[in-house]
């Protein structure tokens, strides 16, 4: 009947107290489990992303790249978040993870026997992609189920600095292993990470008896996934604040797509092509994210965790306009390291608002439907300033959507909804 497709939330203390009992072990190793699965996984990224930036040095090659690796969650995210609130999300994680990890070995095995076309690289990227979009909304909903709600902004904080550790490593470790080692050595290590990884989450993470969260708006039936994702999208609807915190998230990340995605062009055409250079923008932005991480874990951020995002979000437009100006490389790696900081005070409250502020059985479908837009937006803006970039100076560019990201912070800050969305 109609009147069942109603949404009711489900208050977020009728969930399982027992299950922030131990919550600090269960999140530790939670958290230990993904780092080192991601270590892995980054590894493989920087290799591939290296590979056709020097094989190619071409906007168009960057852009297929970007699409190849971001657009597939766009299509998986939407099923990704029901998914999440239908069943076990440690599983879906593990999953996920597996499925990743053995196309990964079968790409290292042809590479091994000299298959070594870069179109395997992108089929690759999409298959981590489709990963990655199961994965995504599946983590964000598992965090507040084994941790307090009062305690998830800094989780998401040492969460976030673990990411930037992985991200400050892997670099390094990539240029060092390639540099006396092929590609399929560094698919391997991914591999061995991703089992170890896997184990770690499967056997000591425990979740609520009730790990999926489900109401009677879940179906059973055929239709069920399509009736689900309509109950998402109701929600979202219903809750203005939601809707609105999306579309900022999806110009924001229409105009963060050269910064993202462009800055080893940028450098290896201003700067040069030595893999040592490329190595040390990804060095100096993940330490500046480590740093970040820690102190927004330490602090906790504004009271309001709107003006968070809306100061991080000045601060980034500046960051992405001066990227555009430096001439000197050693400037351009301060200013990527102070971006790095930055960069926790803009993820790290979005995330907070979304698990706080929505109810727990809806939680994965709000995620899902913020991953699609999140990777629709970014290879969109790729589609426009990838090729755009070999026309037009980089340099241009950086700086034209830097203002636009700076205007858009002084927009958030004075959206009267969002900010009584970020309040305690």
């Amino acid at each position: 009947k109609e009147s069942s497709a109603e949404i009711k939330p489900l208050s977020s203390e009728s969930l399982n107290e027992k299950s922030f009992t131990h919550w600090k072990k269960n999140a530790a190793f939670f958290l230990s489990g993904q780092g080192l699965s991601m270590l892995g996984s980054m590894l493989v990224q920087y290799a591939i992303m290296w590979h056709v930036t020097l094989s190619t040095q071409s906007g168009s090659a960057m852009t297929l790249f970007a699409v190849a690796a971001v657009l597939p969650m766009f299509f998986i995210s939407p099923f990704g978040g029901v998914w999440a609130d239908r069943y076990n999300k440690k599983y879906l994680i593990n999953i996920s993870d597996t499925v990743i990890a053995v196309v990964t070995l079968i790409m290292a095995i042809m590479f091994f026997f000299g298959i070594n076309h870069i179109g395997l690289l992108f089929i690759c990227s999409v298959v981590r992609g489709l990963g990655q979009g199961v994965q995504t909304p599946a983590v964000n909903a598992l965090l507040p189920q084994i941790v307090p709600n009062d305690k998830l902004t800094r989780i998401n904080g040492i969460n976030g600095s673990i990411q930037s550790l992985c991200m400050l490593a892997a670099p390094m470790l990539s240029g060092v292993i390639l540099t006396f080692a092929a590609i399929e050595v560094v698919m391997m290590i991914d591999v061995f990470t991703a089992v170890i990884g896997i184990s770690v989450v499967f056997f000591f993470v425990k979740t609520p008896p009730k790990a999926a969260v489900t109401t009677h708006t879940i179906g059973a039936d055929k239709n069920g996934y399509f009736r689900d994702m309509k109950q998402g999208l109701l929600y979202i609807k219903k809750h203005k604040f939601i809707t609105e915190f999306m579309i900022f998230a999806a110009a924001i990340n229409m105009m963060a797509a050269p910064a993202s995605m462009l800055t080893p062009l940028q450098t290896t055409r201003n700067f040069g092509g030595d893999e040592w250079r490329l190595a040390a923008i990804e060095i100096a932005f993940s330490a500046g994210m480590i740093l970040g991480g820690v102190i927004i874990s330490a602090w906790g951020g504004f009271k309001n965790r709107t003006l968070s995002l809306a100061v991080a979000i000045v601060c980034l437009g500046a960051e992405t306009i001066f990227f555009g100006l430096l001439g000197n490389f050693w400037l351009y790696i301060a200013c990527m390291a102070v971006t790095g900081v930055t960069m926790p005070f803009f993820t790290t409250p979005m995330m907070s608002i979304f698990q706080t502020k929505v109810e727990p059985e809806y939680t994965g479908r709000v995620f899902g439907v913020f991953s699609m837009i999140s990777s629709l937006m970014m290879p969109l803006g790729m589609v426009v300033f990838g090729p755009l970039g070999d026309v037009v100076s980089l340099n241009y560019i950086f700086m034209g959507t830097g203002a636009m990201i700076l205007l858009l912070g002084f927009v958030l800050g004075g959206n009267k909804t969002l900010m009584q969305a970020g309040k305690p």
